[in-house]
């Protein structure tokens, strides 16, 4: 099944601790049903000091469930994505607008 959502596409968290924030994908893994948010979902990682970095205490965002993401369209709600054929090429759409995204 092709992916609903992909990278750099603007998204509102639905449900858990950051419900409500906004942000960016900046990468999907469709295989496991994840994505990576900027600043959504971080937690502090312990990094041993090295000869290239400081070390410490540093915050990394982690993977969120797709299916607790849902797409901003132009009205800056959260729609569903749907499927549709322009011409012969297949493009995702808002559920809400009916505008291709």
């Amino acid at each position: 099944m092709a992916a609903k959502l992909k990278k750099g596409d603007k998204i509102v968290v639905l449900t858990g601790k950051d419900k409500g924030k906004e942000g960016t994908i900046s990468s999907v893994n469709p295989k496991t049903g994840k994505a990576i948010v900027e600043g959504i979902n971080v937690a502090i990682r312990h990094v041993k000091q090295s000869q290239n970095s400081q070390g410490g205490r540093v915050p990394q965002a982690m993977p969120i469930q797709l299916s607790n993401l849902s797409l901003i369209d132009a009205n800056g709600k959260a729609t569903r994505v749907g499927f549709k054929m322009d011409g012969d090429k297949k493009v995702r759409f808002a559920k809400t607008t009916g505008d291709v995204i």
